[in-house]
């Protein structure tokens, strides 16, 4: 069996690689020209140039292999080029399932996102029928990733695509070299780079959880459903608290008001865009997202698919032991 991995060189992508390789599985991985392959060294896997824009390029990837799992994502909450990210994530999902039909593909695994679903108003954990629609998408992100995951529903109902989408909530661990969001909030807690907080929450689970949970899928999960591939609900005051518990670092004392923080990222962004290469420190969005709690259940994936996360604390334990050696 040839599997073929999108993403296979960024954080979660070359995670569900690793546990692909151990389950036996012949693994093909899809990279750019230009990719960091960083996350590839030293493992015994086949490579093949293509990106998610050229269809051709996507059949002769897909070529002889019997399944998919499409973990790549263009995930950034600020783009200075909004069309951008919709051409990635929406654009580049319908053509890899087309050439996927195409090439009659047997077994499809979707990566999608918890930021494609409903969140509950009173901070209860949200599942996977939580209502939900495109007006509740903040941000270019999020709602890019909705109306991808609508794109593979339509495939799934009138081409029969054999497709399962798993939704990973925040994952954390090592091998996140660009980072990611969660990432790089991560690494500035473990460098002292946030003197403060505000009140909002993440659901926070180890990054090879995820991917275990996605080879679950793979082997049990039922085409057209959905699966939540998430661990524990954490404030952020608590996330940073655990990482300074780790690092011997103090953690942030004072609590600030969204309201205040939003001109800061305005400014943020305008300087952003006019320093061109460079990534604000706080964004709209994220400032935005972050009056909800991003709670989940994975009450679905443990009973249908046996998904068993580890505690976040020895996830958040894990990344921050990468990022502290991150670069030696």
């Amino acid at each position: 069996m040839t599997t073929l991995v999108t993403g296979s060189t960024g954080f979660l992508g070359s995670a569900i690689l690793r546990q692909l390789l151990k389950k036996g599985h012949n693994v093909r991985a899809l990279v750019r020209q230009n990719s960091d392959r960083r996350n590839l060294d030293g493992l015994k896997v086949e490579t093949v140039y293509g990106d998610l824009t050229d269809q051709a390029s996507l059949l002769n990837a897909l070529k002889n292999c019997d399944s998919l799992f499409h973990a790549a994502a263009d995930y950034r909450l600020w783009v200075p080029n909004p069309p951008e990210i919709y051409h990635h994530n929406v654009n580049g999902t319908r053509n890899l399932m087309t050439a996927a039909a195409q090439c009659g593909i047997k077994r499809i695994i979707y990566t999608s996102s918890v930021a494609t679903l409903g969140i509950n108003k009173d901070e209860s954990p949200a599942d996977e029928i939580t209502p939900v629609s495109l007006d509740d998408m903040i941000g270019h992100y999020k709602r890019s990733k909705f109306l991808a995951e609508r794109e593979v529903d339509k495939l799934v109902k009138k081409e029969r695509l054999p497709v399962i989408i798993v939704n990973p909530s925040t994952p954390v661990g090592p091998r996140d070299i660009k980072p990611t969001p969660t990432g790089r909030m991560i690494l500035d807690a473990v460098t002292g780079k946030i003197p403060l907080y505000v009140n909002t929450g993440l659901n926070i689970v180890h990054v090879d959880d995820v991917a275990q949970g996605h080879l679950l899928a793979f082997d049990k999960g039922e085409i057209g459903e959905r699966y939540i591939l998430g661990g524990e609900d954490m404030s952020l005051h608590k996330i940073l608290f655990e990482i300074s518990k780790i690092t011997g670092n103090s953690p942030p004392r004072f609590q600030v008001p969204h309201n205040l923080i939003l001109p800061i990222a305005y400014i943020a962004q305008w300087l952003a865009g006019i320093m061109q290469g460079k990534d604000p420190l706080v964004t709209v969005d994220g400032v935005r997202l972050a009056k909800k709690k991003m709670y989940f259940s994975t009450a679905k994936a443990k009973r249908e698919l046996g998904y068993n996360p580890r505690p976040a604390k020895e996830a958040i334990k894990d990344a921050v032991a990468w990022f502290l050696n991150w670069g030696k």
